[in-house]
């Protein structure tokens, strides 16, 4: 693994762990620190769900698409996303970390009568494989070394399996937006992001393709004062993609 000059591990930059640590006490909470993630929860629900009946054909009619299927989300928070996809039938499985995340997203799935399993620990000491659904948003851009992050994404991954990633472009716009203009202004909590460690997607494309990953449905997230965050054509602020076992 690369080295950082920055404590480590794993893939754990252990100083990104301690912020979102910070923030887990009401990660929960619509109009708290995390309300920014709220916002764009249900954005990111609408591209997976037809993602997943894209990938596995499922009628997009059914409640519970995903039963049977093993699924795991890497960088999971107090989760956020593990418990719609829960929801949605799937075995899942949720990493992050802070251990304080862990905690409140074990706490918030028993009192939802969700059961999932939560995990304090980088995803490359995860001694299980084989996901039919591998989830990992916003966080590539976290990590100690985002090429052995993708390596390990792609361990677990099942053959004729569905990866989605999400992150931030790294252009003028998410400088401007995500990083001078919503941590300064109080909307994103203060160093919560390095513009300098965003991927562009021909950087994420390239990086899993070294996996043996092809990546598609490249899909912008992008905010305007009508819409608010939705699902455009602009990825220039922040994207989301599939990623499958190429052929």
């Amino acid at each position: 693994m690369a080295s950082t000059g920055t404590a480590t591990t794993g893939s754990i930059i252990d100083a990104e762990a301690e912020h979102f640590g910070k923030l887990a006490a009401d990660w929960w909470d619509p109009k708290g620190s995390s309300a920014m993630l709220h916002r764009l929860n249900p954005v990111r629900l609408g591209y997976i769900r037809e993602a997943i009946d894209r990938h596995f054909e499922s009628n997009p009619r059914d409640r519970r698409p995903l039963a049977g299927k093993k699924v795991l989300d890497v960088g999971c928070g107090a989760g956020l996303l593990c418990e719609p996809l829960a929801r949605l039938g799937g075995d899942v499985t949720g990493l992050d970390a802070a251990a304080e995340n862990i905690a409140v997203a074990k706490a918030h799935a028993e009192q939802s009568g969700l059961s999932i399993d939560y995990l304090h620990r980088p995803v490359e000491e995860l001694d299980t494989d084989g996901f039919d659904l591998v989830t990992s948003l916003e966080v590539i851009e976290h990590v100690a070394d985002p090429v052995a992050f993708a390596a390990s994404l792609a361990a677990k991954l099942a053959p004729g399996g569905l990866m989605i990633v999400s992150t931030p472009n790294r252009t003028n716009l998410s400088r401007l937006l995500l990083v001078e203009g919503a941590e300064l202004s109080g909307m994103i909590p203060r160093g919560t992001h390095d513009w300098n460690k965003f991927l562009t997607p021909e950087e994420l494309e390239a990086i899993f393709a070294e996996q043996g990953l092809a990546m598609d449905h490249v899909t912008g997230i992008a905010f305007s004062p009508d819409k608010g965050l939705h699902l455009s054509d602009n990825i220039a602020l922040n994207y989301i993609a599939c990623l499958h076992h190429a052929e």
